[in-house]
């Protein structure tokens, strides 16, 4: 009887593939973790970019450009680790 907790397009995959497959799912995961560093950086450096706001002249706030970038690559860091990890239905720790 077939796995029915693996995908029916994963069920016939040859080892290569199905290294090809856990090397993405990897990666993935790789991301979703960096993203989740890239939020709590982001979320401390929200502390100081209201003073970084108030108190800097002019266009220079770089406290502020800095939590954009953290912000940002948060963002694209779960995006693409959403999309890599996609189909697995396990909790990958190492």
């Amino acid at each position: 009887m077939a796995n029915t907790l693996i995908p029916v397009a994963e069920r016939s995959l040859t080892p290569d593939e199905v290294e090809q497959l856990d090397r993405r799912r990897r990666r993935g995961q790789l991301f979703l973790v960096l993203s989740f560093q890239s939020i709590i950086v982001s979320t401390l450096l929200s502390l100081w970019s209201g003073q970084d706001l108030t108190y800097s002249p002019g266009w220079a706030h770089p406290v502020f450009y800095w939590n954009l970038t953290t912000v940002i690559l948060a963002v694209v860091f779960a995006i693409n680790g959403v999309r890599l990890k996609r189909g697995s239905n396990e909790f990958i720790s190492y």
